[in-house]
């Protein structure tokens, strides 16, 4: 009886020294894995690792899988990466700096390869979620900016997973929010490219949101002529007018000079004084953008014939309809009474007649062709205008 509950402490005395003998060679294993001086050698030892170890409880296990799921990330072997993390994840027990970094790794990965995308939705925001949680606390090893940092690399990450789920709006609030931290100027082009994705399907208050901020960062033309017609499109005139006036001191375009024409038009109907400034740009915009030169040109004269410069141009035209009614219909009854009648077939009173009837057919066409002279003269004031503009555009 002593002799076998003799020989049974032995064999567990035995068993516990080969348990602690493997956890030590383990242990070094490990940590020699993770002072390998080149990423590929730490790969292969981490690696080699796995092989020997995976699935006997060693204390670092998991750590191995979240490291070959970092590393083999920054080599390129993607679904080797994905295999390493999603085992890393199903064991447990990473510590939360390790598990966002994992977390984030994964989430890049799947919207990358575009599959999974509601899992990369959801790892990204775990990692925002974990990062939040981790930032308050105090520790030896991490610190608030750290946090920040994953905080705004989730909300990327999440971003650029509902932009290949074409959740375009959720898309452009995640990139703000990551810009809001991160204030990384590559996040612009990202707003940019998802905030024209939103203007082209009439999501007009997302889109200007989106180019609101793309154009603070970025600060170029296209952004800033978007954001513009964001506001436009809002009903925002004003605040759009000012900022299309921005883009258009940087860079001359007919299309922007259309949209401030047709706003200063508007504003001209209760404040006549804006009209000139509306006419000048119409017409550079009837010179700038093709798909536009006819309805900038039709404004532009409209706008300048109603004008006080114009004076009663368009009361004249009326005037000068009548009067040549008048002398279509007199010189009819003329030629209806007196046509054909020779001058010695004519009595005194009939001469008398024609007499009135020529000197007040005179005075018509007096009348006619001072009102003509008046209106060659607007006229060609505004072809000047033309001119001047044309002229003012080659040269810029």
């Amino acid at each position: 009886m002593k002799k076998t509950l003799l020989t049974t402490l032995a064999l567990t005395f035995l068993m516990s020294s080969l348990a602690y003998s493997q956890n030590d060679e383990a242990h070094s294993a490990y940590l020699q894995a993770m002072g390998a001086p080149t990423l590929a050698q730490k790969i292969q030892l981490l690696k080699n690792y796995i092989n020997k170890y995976k699935g006997q409880g060693t204390q670092y296990e998991h750590y191995a899988y979240a490291n070959l799921c970092i590393l083999s990330s920054q080599t390129g072997n993607l679904n080797d990466s994905i295999d390493y993390g999603e085992n890393a994840l199903l064991l447990g027990g990473l510590d939360d700096y390790t598990k966002t970094q994992v977390l984030f790794v994964l989430s890049t990965i799947y919207t990358k390869q575009g599959k999974n995308l509601e899992k990369a939705k959801n790892y990204a925001l775990q990692v925002v979620e974990l990062s939040r949680v981790n930032k308050s606390k105090k520790s030896a090893t991490t610190n608030a900016d750290q946090w920040d940092k994953l905080i705004g690399a989730g909300y990327y990450t999440h971003a650029q997973a509902q932009e290949k789920a074409k959740q375009l709006k959720g898309a452009a609030s995640s990139y703000i929010k990551s810009y809001d931290i991160l204030k990384n100027p590559q996040i612009g082009k990202d707003l940019k490219k998802v905030g024209k994705a939103l203007y082209k399907f009439k999501f007009y208050k997302d889109a200007e949101e989106a180019f609101r901020v793309a154009y603070k960062i970025l600060g170029d033309y296209e952004s800033g002529s978007f954001y513009a017609k964001t506001l436009f499109r809002n009903n925002k005139k004003n605040e759009a007018l000012t900022n299309f006036k921005k883009v258009y001191s940087k860079q001359k375009s007919g299309e922007v000079a259309f949209y401030i024409g047709i706003i200063l038009a508007e504003n001209g109907k209760k404040d006549e004084s804006v009209s000139q400034e509306a006419i000048q740009y119409l017409l550079e915009a009837s010179f700038l953008s093709p798909s536009n030169s006819e309805q900038a040109r039709a404004l532009a004269e409209s706008l300048f014939f109603h004008s006080k410069e114009a004076g009663n141009y368009n009361q004249k035209v009326k005037e000068l309809t009548e009067l040549s009614k008048q002398l279509e219909e007199m010189t009819e009854l003329f030629n209806e009474n007196f046509g054909e009648k020779n001058e010695d077939e004519l009595s005194d009173k009939e001469k008398k007649e024609i007499k009135s009837w020529l000197k007040d057919i005179e005075a018509l066409e007096a009348k006619i062709k001072k009102i003509e002279t008046e209106q060659n003269v607007i006229v060609q004031k505004f072809n000047r205008l033309l001119e001047e503009t044309k002229n003012r555009l080659e040269k810029r």
